[in-house]
């Protein structure tokens, strides 16, 4: 069942009314805020993300970096954004038209939804639906249909493989991401994102999922990798073998699109990854002691409960970008594998090793309960 946050709603649309405007007025400006304020999140942390790579990708290689764009090179990511923007858009002659023009649209706007159940503070996610894990799963699983689109609409022989690539890559690490999925709903008791969050908030860090699910966690981490075609795990756009993959006959502002979903793939994950193993907005120690505070302050209600909106913000985007470090730092540290590595890997190692912490842990739920 879709659930807006009616707390949220109320509030905007009482303030807005405040300025003269009728309820159905202020509803109506209201309804496109939401999905704005998503895509808006989702651009500045790729954004972010994009120039984070950069500097520690030179720090690793003992070298400065992206410098004179922007102070420390911060408007480098912009400015290559804008110039894919105003370059010419080339179709070649002999490719799918409808398949090559779709297929990027289909691998972007998938990952821009699973924004949606994505909860960056306590009363702060757009819908809050029972199932919002499994959503994240189900968009997810779209985007290699638009990568194997666009590599057979190309009618390039490296897109088809990369497309190909793509297909299976994202079928062996689809089902061992789930299963370890599954294992944290079975401990919440839920599939909503916002009630795996709250059961992880009793006792600060010693009840993040990460301490019950380790084993759940590494493969987690691997199998997210893998999804978003990271090294060591890029096989399907490996420039050594396949020129670009999928990318190859693309250019311009649909280029683009393939660098910027590739990026927002990466930053949702590293999402998910925080709210289910890393305990999301809640603070490394209990919070009710930190509500209490402000309870207990002369500040006013609204004030204290702004700040911990906020501070709930900063927490969560803290754990995200750690998991993005060291996801960055095993791009320069891990050489690229065999495509037969690659499926081994899920399918002998992965799978076997997520399927038995389920067990497990279901084991382990009956005998306690």
């Amino acid at each position: 069942m879709l659930a807006v946050n009616i707390d949220v709603q109320a509030g905007v649309v009482n303030l807005l009314t405040r300025f003269g405007l009728s309820p159905s007025a202020a509803y109506f400006l209201w309804v496109p805020l939401p999905p704005l304020t998503m895509l808006i999140i989702a651009t500045l942390g790729v954004l972010v993300l994009v120039w984070l790579e950069r500097k520690i990708s030179a720090g690793v290689q003992q070298r400065i970096g992206p410098e004179y764009a922007g102070p420390l090179g911060s408007l480098q990511a912009l400015a290559d954004g804008l110039k894919l923007l105003v370059k010419e858009d080339i179709v070649p002659a002999q490719a799918d038209k409808w398949l090559f023009r779709l297929g990027p649209a289909l691998v972007v706007v998938p990952i821009f939804l699973a924004y949606l159940v994505v909860p960056f503070g306590r009363n702060l996610i757009i819908s809050d639906i029972n199932l919002g894990v499994f959503f994240w799963i189900a968009v997810s699983s779209i985007a290699p249909i638009g990568l194997l689109m666009s590599g057979y609409g190309s009618n390039n022989k490296y897109s088809f493989l990369g497309g190909l690539r793509a297909a299976a890559q994202s079928i062996s690490y689809e089902i061992p991401l789930a299963l370890c999925v599954l294992s944290i709903c079975l401990l919440s008791d839920s599939l909503s994102t916002v009630t795996i969050v709250e059961k992880q908030a009793s006792f600060g860090i010693f009840s993040w999922n990460i301490w019950r699910q380790p084993i759940g966690f590494v493969a987690f981490a691997i199998a997210s990798l893998a999804e978003c075609e990271r090294l060591p795990f890029d096989l399907p756009e490996a420039e050594e073998e396949l020129v670009a993959g999928y990318q190859t006959e693309y250019s311009g502002i649909r280029f683009g699109l393939f660098y910027v979903g590739s990026y927002v793939n990466l930053f949702v994950s590293a999402l998910f990854a925080t709210i289910l193993y890393l305990g999301g907005w809640s603070f490394p120690f209990p919070q009710d002691s930190l509500e209490q505070v402000f309870q207990d302050s002369s500040l006013t209600a609204v004030i204290g409960q702004g700040f911990l909106a906020f501070l709930g913000i900063g927490i969560t985007l803290f754990k995200t970008y750690l998991f993005l470090f060291f996801a960055i730092l095993t791009r320069w540290t891990l050489p690229r594998v065999r495509i037969d590595q690659l499926l081994d890997l899920g399918w002998k190692f992965l799978l076997p090793l997520s399927l038995g912490n389920l067990l497990l842990t279901a084991s382990l739920k009956l005998f306690f309960s």
